[in-house]
């Protein structure tokens, strides 16, 4: 496993120098032309030995390089909840990373959270750009030399993908096919492709098995099933080493204390249960809204699997220690315990201890009623099982986190 260091908090380690406000405004004086030549040879000087300080000197970045006992992943999507906590634990692991984000749902506090964790040279580097610009996206691989690819970036919202279709599929898809293209140019062998239990829409039987059929009903689904299929046909004539991770509802954060979730606000209405439950403890929405009693579930409400972000994290970082050439694995990371939404309401007025009140509304279009996990098959081949699975201490870990960043990670 990797074992060198690199700048975190280093997006790429540019200097600039900015001569300005030089003042030799006495006009009576006669311009002293050798001393200005003396203070320029002084100043370029200054700028050789600062640069030749510098790992990018020369054109050659640590980021640009392949080196032996070092494995540099580029994480899509670094800067969003998962990502930036996935971001956390492959530095932990000694990983040399790269974020790129075009920030429409990630959040540069996390990015600087994660700098100020790993300062030193050479261990991460943030690149903002889109992954739907295919020109920007093959110019990234041109000039960073990357082992593999965890694919986190994609908008993520059931009720929102009903709304904006078009977007989710140019977004999920089309992006994932930008992506598997340069790493197809550039001879990047390994991927691990977030996925998502919503490829599997509503099945008959549960709970779910990775041979369960993928039949999604929301357009979220379909675009992740689609990405799937491009991704499953590409391995197919190439030697990639390939794991696609499906997995359930997320929640916690950084048992540290070092990350959280922190939702744009206008994204509040589209958000994870989690964040409704927090926003409303916390007093900035009146109460919690809840979609759906009429379920075919024991009380009426969504049965979900809520898997911990520290969890599913550390399945990713299996995924990648196991990840074979001229192979693919495909696994559900979930708990195998299904919790219905007013299971999960009681927990977070526990965890926050606070009198939620909850308005019950009409279901919302794409939502399925019971969905949940058989993880057998990732315990099995890659010694992974779910640690963290009591609902109200996930819960009140994320609390923590939020009541002490109120406005995000504005207010670290």
């Amino acid at each position: 496993m990797p074992t060198t260091p690199r700048s975190r908090s280093q997006a790429r380690t540019t200097r600039s120098w900015i001569l300005s406000g030089m003042d030799f405004g006495d006009t009576r004086r006669k311009p002293n032309f050798a001393g200005k030549i003396a203070v320029a040879a002084a100043l370029t000087v200054m700028c050789i030995l600062v640069l030749k300080q510098s790992p990018g000197f020369g054109g050659t970045s640590v980021f640009s390089r392949h080196e032996t006992g070092v494995t540099h992943v580029l994480v899509t999507g670094g800067a969003g909840y998962i990502g930036s906590h996935a971001t956390l634990r492959l530095l932990t692991d000694n990983y040399r990373v790269t974020i790129v984000d075009n920030l429409s749902r990630g959040n540069m506090g996390a990015v600087r959270a994660l700098q100020r964790l790993f300062p030193e040279p050479g261990r991460l580097q943030f690149i903002y750009t889109d992954l739907g610009d295919a020109k920007a996206v093959n110019k990234m691989f041109s000039e960073n030399a990357f082992d593999a690819v965890m694919h986190f970036a994609a908008v993520a919202y059931v009720g929102e993908s009903t709304q904006e279709p078009l977007r989710y599929y140019h977004n999920i898809t089309s992006n994932t096919l930008t992506v598997l293209e340069a790493m197809a140019a550039h001879n990047v062998k390994t991927l691990i492709y977030s996925s998502t239990c919503a490829t599997y829409g509503e099945p008959d039987t549960m709970p779910i098995v990775e041979t369960t059929p993928q039949i999604p009903i929301n357009p979220y689904g379909k675009a992740k099933k689609m990405s799937e299929d491009i991704i499953l046909d590409f391995s197919k004539k190439s030697n990639m080493a390939v794991m696609i991770l499906r997995y359930f509802n997320v929640i916690g954060s950084d048992p540290e204390g070092r990350l959280g979730e922190a939702p744009r606000p206008e994204l509040r209405e589209h958000g994870r249960i989690s964040g409704a439950c927090f926003d409303a403890a916390s007093g900035i929405i009146p109460g919690l809204k809840v979609r759906g009693t009429d379920y075919p579930t024991a009380d009426g409400t969504c049965v979900r699997d809520y898997i911990d972000v520290t969890d599913l994290v550390d399945a990713h970082v299996k995924a990648l220690g196991k990840a074979e050439p001229n192979k693919v694995g495909i696994y559900n990371v979930g708990t195998g315990k299904g919790r219905s939404v007013k299971e999960f309401v009681e927990a977070c007025k526990k965890a926050t201890g606070v009198t939620i009140k909850v308005d019950y509304l009409d279901r919302r279009p794409g939502d399925y009623a019971e969905v949940y996990s058989n993880p057998s098959k990732i315990r099995d081949e890659l010694n992974w099982t779910a640690q963290h699975t009591d609902l109200r201490e996930s819960l009140a870990t994320a609390w923590k986190w939020q009541k002490a960043h109120p406005g995000g990670y504005g207010s670290a």
